[in-house]
């Protein structure tokens, strides 16, 4: 039986909105014990922030985390998924673009990630 991203989603993934400050976000990553977070303005998907972006584009570079946007430092080049997308397709983009984790878009808003466990999983 074919199974589709919704099956093995998680939904409601830890999001911030693009205008938050690399400093909350950072304290957010830290509480959630987590190392990236989804970035969206008014609701679209536009970035994946990383405690690696955090890091290079904005403490490195001298900027203070208060005065500094997730918007601002996210990487806007993300694959994602749509919900009804199968979950071998979703491991053949993991495998493409060598992540292990890809967001699950709905009409431009998130609603879920899926990991490559939650596809080995259901391959099974």
């Amino acid at each position: 039986m074919i199974q589709t991203v919704r099956d093995v989603m998680l939904p409601d993934p830890l999001t911030i909105d693009a205008k938050t400050s690399i400093g909350a976000a950072a304290q957010l990553m830290r509480t959630e014990n987590v190392e990236d977070v989804l970035v969206t303005d008014n609701g679209q998907l536009c970035g994946l922030l990383t405690d690696s972006d955090i890091v290079v584009f904005a403490i490195a570079a001298g900027r203070h985390p208060d005065t500094v946007y997730a918007g601002e430092c996210c990487n806007p080049e993300l694959t994602a998924l749509e919900p009804d997308d199968t979950t071998e397709r979703a491991a053949e983009l993991m495998r493409d673009y060598d992540v292990d984790r890809l967001p699950v878009v709905a009409e431009g808003r998130v609603v879920g990630t899926v990991s490559f466990g939650d596809v080995d999983r259901a391959r099974a």
